[in-house]
């Protein structure tokens, strides 16, 4: 066992790269669940997006093609939660839990022929200056652009949850979808776009995985990211900048885990596998005692007959 071959500033700076998959997940759920709205298909949408941005890529060249595909996948396949839950009005729960199995089997034949294939390589942005500083310039300044735009999307959808207009209406489906349709506002199509970003969101967080995070396909992979994104929704009690912290503190977990097992620590690499989420689980139960904050129409469905 060699502690010493651990790098703390390496250690934070992968913190952030493990982190960004889930966090892009958790931001879009949590815009869907301010509408009112439970998607629990966030794994599937987020497979879906890890084999749509890396078949997209491999065959265009592209990456940033591969990630825009990886957003256009994830929201298509939230097309048919829509349908089953805004339009037939099916319970959202179940409807949730079906996207996520139809997920996974369509991502485990979509990339059949793409096991083993290596992506094109993803640069870094280097920042003059700013990634020469030490300590501080590795960690911060020394990512790819999707660490910097998941980062961004928080801070966007913080500003206009709370700020915007836009914002309002969506946090008063949400509250009361029934004062929202009285006030004369489209609650189903407010709920439909709301979903469509959340698909986008957690479609991206999928690719980050595939392209930059594992530069590779296998069946399978996100391994249960999706689901800890949905907690993480809870654990922020619904506000992006919890969410944040939750990401990060699923990513840190993550990279200690792994630093341990190359480091030799005596302990059966199956336990050490199984402690992110584990750990994330543990906090999440002790920091979500309050729920004061869930939107007070979350899981319900409209009719605007009714």
């Amino acid at each position: 066992m060699d502690l010493s071959a651990i790098d703390p500033v390496q250690l934070i700076a992968f913190l952030m790269v493990a982190a960004t998959p889930v966090l892009l997940a958790a931001i879009g759920e949590l815009v869907v669940e301010k509408s009112g709205v439970l998607n629990l298909g966030v794994e599937g949408m987020m497979i879906t997006g890890a084999i749509a941005g890396f078949a997209i890529t491999v065959e265009s060249g592209s990456p940033t093609v591969g990630f825009v595909g990886a957003a256009i996948a994830g929201a298509l396949l939230s097309c048919l939660f829509v349908v089953l839950t805004q339009f037939a009005l099916a319970n959202q729960v179940a409807s949730g839990l079906s996207l996520t199995l139809f997920g996974l089997g369509l991502s485990s034949l979509m990339g059949q022929s793409y096991v083993g294939v290596k992506p094109p390589a993803i640069g870094k942005v280097d920042i003059p200056l700013l990634s020469d500083l030490p300590i501080v310039g590795p960690i911060l300044f020394n990512h790819d652009l999707m660490v910097y735009f998941g980062i961004a999307l928080v801070a966007l959808v913080w500003a206009v949850l709370k700020y915007s207009r836009a914002g309002l209406i969506l946090r008063a489906v949400g509250e009361s979808h029934d004062a929202a349709h009285a006030l004369g506002y489209k609650v189903v199509r407010i709920r439909i776009l709301a979903i469509l970003f959340g698909g986008a969101c957690a479609g991206l967080g999928g690719a980050y995985i595939s392209l930059i995070r594992v530069p590779q396909w296998t069946e399978g992979m996100t391994a249960g990211v999706g689901w800890i994104a949905l907690a993480l929704v809870v654990f922020a009690s619904w506000k992006p900048w919890r969410a944040l912290l939750g990401a990060y503190l699923f990513g840190g977990v993550t990279v200690v885990q792994l630093n341990l097992q190359a480091a030799g620590v005596a302990i059966p690499v199956e336990y050490l596998a199984m402690s992110p989420y584990l750990i994330t689980i543990v906090v999440l139960v002790i920091l979500s005692a309050d729920k004061s904050s869930a939107p007070a129409a979350l899981g319900r469905a409209f009719h605007a007959s009714r």
